[in-house]
């Protein structure tokens, strides 16, 4: 009798467990121990996560990114060409000094854009440079949010508080976004990750 009962606990908690597994879908994706939303919210829109992956310099981990889009690309093309907003996430693996991050973020300008291009966007790339001069410097666990909001600009976000001023060229989001995804990307192994290559 009192096998049968145990039995029977086992069975509804194993029925249970199924049910909760079909109406709770995961909510996080991972990499490294670093969660990344399933879906956030920017510029009042639903944004999907579109992948992820670490970036990592000679053995070091740097940084987590996450790219989240309205719908899901797999080509540097097609993301270029997305027309709601988009957020690229960073969370910081190591200590940074800001010098050392904006440095890191015009060598990936430089190594994807022409300087035709780098002309054309020569004002914003200079706004970014005082933002990056405003932080002393980037913690292990800092959150950096690069969003495209349409209407506002690019909006740069850490720890939750904007730092810097809207820049309003869409041409100047997409050069960021060449950092990770372009012909030259920062991480050769990050840029098929954002792309969703990574299961």
């Amino acid at each position: 009798m009192i096998a049968t009962k145990n039995l029977g606990i086992k069975g509804l908690l194993a029925g249970l467990a199924i049910a909760c597994s079909l109406t709770l879908p995961a909510t996080a994706a991972e990499i490294n121990g670093v969660k990344f939303a399933d879906t956030v919210k920017v510029g009042g829109s639903d944004l999907k996560l579109n992948g992820l992956g670490m970036r990592t310099k000679v053995v070091f981990k740097v940084y987590a990114a996450g790219l989240y889009l309205t719908e899901k690309k797999t080509t540097p093309a097609d993301i270029m060409a997305v027309q709601g907003p988009r957020r690229v996430t960073l969370v910081m693996m190591r200590d940074l000094t800001s010098e050392d991050f904006g440095q890191a973020f015009m060598t990936g300008l430089n190594n994807n854009l022409s300087q035709a291009e780098k002309s054309k966007i020569v004002s914003q790339i200079s706004k970014f440079g005082e933002m990056f001069a405003s932080i002393e410097s980037l913690k292990k666990g800092d959150v950096l949010h690069i969003d495209w909001i349409p209407g506002t600009g690019t909006q740069t976000q850490l720890n939750g508080k904007n730092i810097g001023e809207a820049v309003p060229d869409i041409a100047f989001y997409n050069a960021i976004l060449r950092i990770w995804i372009g012909n030259k990307p920062a991480d050769s192994s990050l840029k098929p990750a954002l792309l969703g290559a990574r299961s």
